[in-house]
C-alpha cells in the first residue's frame, strides 16, 4: 500500500506539472522494483481517475458553465463562447484519439523501455524550456478556431508517448497558436478531462479482475493522486503566467541524465 500511495503522489504531481506523469511512473516502478504494478493497467486507471477528480473540482467554476451551455441555444456572446470552447476541446480530443488508436500497440510497447522513456524526458525539457520563450498572445480559448485546436490536439497526441509531458506539450502548442498564457493553461487542464477518460475507458475492464485487498490498495493510490494533483494545480498556473517553466526543464534534464546513467550501469 505504501508503494501504491507513493506512486499516487508521483502521478498526482507529475500529471499536471510539465514533467510527464507516465514517464515518472515507468521509471519509478522500474527503480522501485515494484513488480506487482509494473505495467498494471488497473493501477494506471485508479491513479489517473484521482488526477481527473482534481481537475474537475479545481476548475468547477469553468467546467459547470460549459456543461450548462449544452442546454442553452440563445445567441448571447457568453453562450457562443462556451459552445466554441466545447467544439475546440472536442476537436483536439478527436485528433488525439485517432492518433492514439492507430498507434496504440506501438505506444504501449514504449512503456516497457525505461531507457527510451528517460531520453523522451530530455525532449520534454526542451519543449517546456522554449515554451517560456513564447510570448503570451491575445486569443482566448473560445477564439482559436478549429485548425488551431486540431494543432493543439497533435501536441497532446505527441504526449501519449511516455516521457513526453501532456501538459507541457499542450501548453506549448497553445501558446504557439497565440493564446494568452492563463487561457493556455486552463485549456490544457480542461483538455485533460476527455483525454484521461478516453484512455482509461479503454482499460476499464481490467478493474473487474481486482480482489478486495487490491481495491483497497489502489483506492489509497487514487486518494494520494487526487490530493497531490489538486495541490499542485494552483502553483503551476502561477508559474505559467510568470513564464517560469524553465525550472521544470532543468528538472527533466537532471532526471533524464540520472536515469540514463543508472540504466547503463545496470540498475
Amino acid at each position: 500500500m505504501l508503494k501504491t500511495i507513493l506512486l499516487g503522489i508521483i502521478q498526482g504531481l507529475t500529471e499536471f506539472l510539465p514533467v510527464s506523469s507516465s514517464g515518472h511512473l515507468v521509471l519509478s516502478q522500474h527503480f522501485l522494483n515494484h513488480g506487482e504494478t509494473s505495467g498494471d493497467l488497473s493501477l494506471e486507471v485508479f491513479l489517473h481517475f484521482g488526477s481527473l477528480m482534481a481537475v474537475l473540482i479545481y476548475f468547477r467554476k469553468d467546467i459547470i458553465p460549459l456543461f450548462i451551455s449544452l442546454f442553452k441555444w440563445d445567441k448571447g456572446e457568453e453562450t457562443k463562447n462556451h459552445h466554441n470552447q466545447i467544439y475546440y476541446i472536442l476537436t483536439a480530443t478527436f485528433i488525439t484519439g485517432i492518433i492514439g488508436i492507430v498507434f496504440k500497440d506501438f505506444i504501449e510497447s514504449l512503456f516497457n523501455n525505461a531507457l527510451l522513456v528517460s531520453i523522451f524526458l530530455s525532449v520534454t525539457g526542451i519543449i517546456i524550456f522554449f515554451s517560456d520563450k513564447l510570448k503570451s498572445g491575445n486569443l482566448k480559448s473560445g477564439e482559436i478556431g478549429f485548425i488551431k485546436s486540431a494543432f493543439i490536439g497533435l501536441g497532446q497526441a505527441f504526449a501519449i508517448t511516455p516521457g513526453i509531458s501532456r501538459s507541457g506539450s499542450t501548453i506549448a502548442f497553445s501558446l504557439f497558436t497565440g493564446m494568452k498564457r492563463e487561457e493556455a493553461a486552463k485549456f490544457s487542464f480542461i483538455l485533460s478531462i476527455p483525454a484521461i477518460l478516453g484512455a482509461n475507458m479503454m482499460e476499464f475492464k481490467s478493474l473487474t479482475t481486482l480482489n478486495t485487498a487490491e481495491m483497497i490498495n489502489y483506492f489509497a493510490g487514487f486518494v494520494a493522486a487526487f490530493v497531490s494533483g489538486y495541490l499542485v494545480i494552483g502553483v503551476l498556473l502561477k508559474m505559467i503566467q510568470k513564464a517560469q517553466l524553465k525550472y521544470f526543464a532543468i528538472y527533466c534534464w537532471i532526471i533524464s541524465l540520472v536515469s540514463i546513467t543508472l540504466l547503463i550501469l545496470g540498475f
